[in-house]
């Protein structure tokens, strides 16, 4: 194999398993949502907390109970108990009573299924979204990260509310007012660590519906890229030696 054959395609390889998708959104920066998917029990805190806060509006019509319980290490008397309030079989999908026809009358628009929520829109951005909820002075809720967003805030009686702090941006088309920051102005259940943490755990979840095979991939990808570099090297010996009388 000729050497600079060899080096481009692993270059190429290394490249491409180490590039992670980015998502733009809305005219500020993403925090960084810092889950590690390796954390079991922020998987499991997480699970607790799409049931308790997110399942009642939005399904995740991918996911089956019974898998829960073998990838989460849970057992499924724990799983029945914790996270199945309806009336349905462990092998069943996570979906909800809510019709589509209703969700749209009462929201405007029928919630979306989860089950593939950060791969269409990325962790970091749900993280970003998940804590950039506020109320404007009418008592309405809306949101940073997604302006006028149709989902009130689920999470506010953990959070507390947001109120945001205006300021002026003035260029040539005149002055405009816009939001610096937001202040919490009525503390919640849970202190602002404790609040960024549930949000982490729920991203967490989150990220492992969207691809619940993704901790096993990563692991054979690396026994994967081991392989091919120890073929690439007995390819370039078996070579070596082949040619030698050749030359």
């Amino acid at each position: 194999m000729n050497k600079k054959i060899f080096f481009i395609i692993f270059g190429l390889a290394a490249l491409f398993s180490t590039v992670s998708p980015v998502f733009a959104s809305g005219d500020g920066p993403l925090e960084s949502a810092g889950i590690n998917i390796r954390d079991t029990a922020a998987t499991q805190r997480g699970a607790k907390w799409f049931v308790n806060y997110c399942l009642s509006c939005h399904s995740a019509s991918y996911m089956r109970y019974q898998r829960l319980s073998e990838d989460l290490g849970l057992d499924e008397d724990l799983v029945r108990e914790n996270l199945v309030f309806a009336d349905v079989k462990l092998g069943e999908t996570m979906e909800i009573a809510m019709r589509p026809k209703d969700s749209e009358a009462w929201f405007g628009k029928t919630p979306p299924d989860l089950s593939l929520a950060t791969r269409a829109r990325g962790n970091d951005w749900l993280f970003t979204y998940l804590k950039s909820f506020y109320q404007d002075e009418s008592g309405v809720w809306n949101n940073l990260v997604l302006p006028n967003a149709s989902m009130p805030h689920v999470l506010w009686q953990l959070q507390g509310i947001q109120a945001p702090v205006w300021s002026t941006h003035s260029d040539e088309n005149g002055a405009t007012p816009v939001i610096e920051h937001l202040t919490l102005v009525t503390p919640g259940l849970q202190s602002p660590e404790e609040y960024e943490k549930t949000v982490r755990d729920l991203v967490t979840f989150l990220d492992y519906l969207s691809e619940p095979t993704k901790l096993k991939r990563k692991n054979l990808g690396i026994w994967v890229m081991l392989f091919l570099v120890l073929f690439a090297g007995i390819s370039y010996l078996l070579k070596a030696e082949y040619w030698r009388d050749v030359h």
